[in-house]
């Protein structure tokens, strides 16, 4: 709903002014959480996939790490990391997490590298793996 008004300041300049009363409803988002569904999906409820997350961190300068989380814990840890390690050149080590269990550190960016030898080795399908990073 709105309300025209005329006023009239010389003989050769009409102004003509528009007052707007309008009702707006605003929904103000809340603030994104990026890691929200790691916590809906680490719930290991029926018909809830468990996914396999592949990280980066930044250390210093150049330097970084990729972990990964979120393996089957029947699975040996060690011997995966020993053959990540063999296969990519790089060194490693199991972190044991509080919250998160069992982490593997394997030192550079190696998401892509990680992801296919997991797939192929047929640890995880495809679908299971979520990377996350730059």
């Amino acid at each position: 709903m709105y309300k025209v008004t005329k006023s009239a300041i010389s003989a050769n300049h009409l102004f003509i002014q528009t007052k707007f009363m309008v009702d707006i409803e605003v929904h103000i988002p809340s603030a994104f959480d990026p890691f929200s569904d790691v916590e809906q999906d680490s719930g290991g409820g029926a018909g809830i996939k468990e996914y396999v997350h592949i990280r980066i961190q930044q250390r210093n300068g150049r330097k970084s790490l990729t972990t990964v989380q979120g393996l089957r814990k029947e699975l040996s840890y060690e011997k995966i990391l020993k053959d990540l390690k063999k296969e990519f050149c790089c060194n490693g080590t199991v972190v044991q997490d509080k919250e998160l269990g069992k982490v593997i550190q394997l030192q550079g960016d190696q998401r892509k590298n990680v992801s296919a030898f997991l797939t192929r080795a047929g640890i995880v399908k495809k679908d299971q793996i979520k990377i996350h990073g730059f």
